[in-house]
């Protein structure tokens, strides 16, 4: 796993990322010279690179390209599951290069896009290559490059939960030789071979050679081979904790083991007052700017929604901010007027039946919170952040859930790395699972997570998914 903008990736994916976006590149300038050979004689693929910028051109067209398959998942799952599916992917992804390239042409720029016969060429030969290399890519690269062995010592709870996801999700690069335990073997369990006892543990780790061992253990003062496990240590074996690697692989902190002083005492843990000051500072001038572009639409939004919906224009909420200060959200109004009369405050539904039928247009298209950039502008509201909820909510769940008002800590946000990354839900798992996604963010705030989140945020508007 490599940390890049705050963020583990898979060195797997890293791999195909670079990999794909240097044989699209070699797809268009490779060509030139045909189409200098057989199209037209008098073009001179020389002038092209050196003194046209054919290098930059072409670059464009691929960052497209690539940005495409990645806002359609291709980069979420090593899998070729189907080729054509993945060719008609692809051609989606070249279209949205082709629509660029148009764009340049519009506004009167031919000299940024790539010549007419170059750009039909490539993409005709990137449908063959791409596919031909993913197929590969999955089936042998992969292979080639190899995984980390992992050991987990200790069959908790946590222990379960990783390898599971290990085992889904091969490009995490981590493989499962077994579990050590004092129990009696692991049936049913993910990967679940029984290597030995916890005292077996230096001889196995000579056999079997694995790059980490995760400690899982509910009771470790008793139970922890200390001398063993430091031998090893300075043999070159990495231990980690059970949660450490719960959130490098989940991206998010794991709070049903969390210590109070592994708060405390992390040097990691934000926000720290230099990245708070910045992430205001750089909040306002985004959200104005947004706010000028995006006023002709919120104008027309308003309009359709005064006329298919009697009612206010906007939709106004307290909720809960910074230092648990309240503060008045502002919506554009996707529900019923009297979609609370009744039931008085209530969790909003997948499929919720208060809402209109052009609401539903609008929170599919997310173009229901862009009244809040008002919010942002007024101070009260980051563009990335936790998710503000109601008073309501916040008092029941502060009780039942440990560590959630530390939430709090940040401004909430109008996007935010539990929005994009979990399911809609309405239940108290789910608000559990969201806080160890906002703690994660918390912890590594940063103007670079908060770029990946804002391009993220672009695919889940572009594709209707359900994170929120």
């Amino acid at each position: 796993m490599i940390q890049i903008f705050k963020v583990f990736i898979p060195a797997s994916v890293l791999g195909l990322v670079l990999s794909e976006t240097a044989l699209l590149f070699f797809c268009y300038a490779v060509c030139t010279p045909l189409l200098t050979r057989f199209i037209n004689p008098e073009f001179s693929a020389t002038v092209f690179f050196r003194n046209d910028a054919g290098v930059w051109r072409i670059l464009v067209a691929v960052i497209c390209i690539v940005a495409g398959l990645y806002f359609q998942n291709l980069y979420a799952s090593l899998r070729v599951k189907s080729l054509t599916v993945l060719v008609q992917q692809l051609c989606v992804a070249i279209g949205s290069a082709f629509l660029v390239q148009s764009i340049f042409t519009y506004l009167k720029h031919p000299e940024w896009s790539v010549p007419k016969w170059d750009m039909i060429f490539g993409s005709f030969l990137s449908l063959v290559v791409i596919p031909s290399w993913r197929v590969i890519y999955s089936g042998v690269v992969v292979k080639a490059m190899g995984s980390s062995g992992v050991i987990f010592l200790g069959t908790s709870d946590v222990s379960q939960e990783i390898a599971k996801h290990i085992q889904e999700h091969p490009e995490v690069g981590m493989r499962n030789l077994g579990y050590v335990d004092n129990g009696e073997g692991c049936p049913g369990f993910p990967g679940g071979k029984w290597l030995g006892l916890i005292g077996d543990l230096p001889v196995l780790a000579r056999t079997l050679h694995p790059d980490l061992i995760v400690v899982g253990l509910t009771e470790r003062r008793q139970e922890l081979p200390v001398n063993d496990m430091l031998n090893l240590r300075f043999s070159g074996v990495h231990f980690e904790e059970a949660p450490v690697t719960f959130e490098t692989t989940f991206g998010r902190v794991l709070t049903r083991q969390l210590r109070p002083s592994r708060l405390i005492f992390s040097s990691e843990l934000g926000p720290r007052r230099w990245s708070l000051l910045l992430h205001s500072l750089y909040s306002f001038p985004i959200a104005l700017v947004m706010t000028i572009v995006l006023l002709p639409v919120m104008l027309l939004v308003a309009i359709m929604i005064k006329i298919f919906s009697p009612g206010p224009v906007l939709h106004r909420q307290v909720r809960v901010g910074l230092n648990d200060a309240p503060f008045t959200l502002y919506k554009f109004r996707s529900m019923r007027v009297d979609a609370e009369a009744v039931s008085g405050p209530v969790w909003a539904q997948k499929n919720d039946p208060r809402v209109t039928a052009l609401g539903r247009w609008l929170r599919k298209l997310r173009l229901d919170e862009l009244p809040q950039l008002f919010n942002v502008l007024l101070g009260e509201m980051s563009l990335v952040g936790p998710r503000p909820e109601r008073p309501e909510f916040v008092k029941k769940l502060t009780e039942q859930i440990p560590y959630y008002s530390y939430r709090h800590c940040v401004k909430p946000g109008i996007t935010g790395w539990a929005q994009i990354n979990h399911k809609y839900g309405d239940t108290i798992e789910d608000a559990i699972i969201k806080l160890e996604y906002d703690l994660y963010y918390i912890k590594n705030l940063a103007i670079a997570l908060d770029s990946f989140i804002i391009f993220h945020t672009l695919k889940v508007m572009l594709f209707s998914e359900m994170a929120q």
